[in-house]
């Protein structure tokens, strides 16, 4: 029984302990739909892809336009090879500037939410879904930070 009473009396003291001598976290979370869609840059970056999605789109429409007019069946198919030769370069060439901007936009806000944490001392910073209550909002902060003229965008 004594050997209990010590083994809970330690247990407690321990607890308590460890319990004093934990720092308490402080946790923040980001809206990053918010932020991607108010971020300037991401703007940009996003509009840059669009108007290279549709020059894709033209580039289709012009090749279709050419090949009503030509005559000839071999003429035909070997139009139609090179076209698909053109296009596949032109899709992976859109397919890798598409990725290379969502990294730059996503590694943008992934250092200026760091920045703004530190500043704000916050220890964690979760995605917002996951917040039920409490916890600081930093959406706005990394917002006015990346557009703020004080971050310099990666790559840009």
């Amino acid at each position: 029984m004594k050997k209990i009473k010590a083994l809970l009396i330690a247990t407690a003291a321990l607890f308590a302990f460890t319990t004093l001598n934990c720092e308490a976290q402080t946790i923040g979370y980001v809206n990053y739909k918010d932020v991607e869609s108010n971020y300037e840059y991401a703007k940009s970056a996003y509009k840059e892809i669009d108007t290279k999605y549709l020059e894709l789109q033209q580039f289709l429409m012009d090749k279709e336009k050419q090949y009503k007019n030509i005559d000839s069946p071999i003429n035909k198919k070997n139009f139609e090879e090179q076209v698909q030769k053109d296009f596949k370069a032109k899709s992976e060439e859109f397919d890798k500037l598409k990725l290379k901007r969502a990294q730059e936009v996503e590694n943008n806000i992934l250092q200026a939410t760091k920045v703004v944490a530190a500043d704000k001392k916050i220890d964690v910073v979760l995605d917002y879904r996951v917040i039920f209550t409490g916890g600081v909002d930093l959406s706005k902060d990394v917002i006015d930070y990346l557009n703020s003229g004080k971050f310099k965008p990666i790559n840009k």
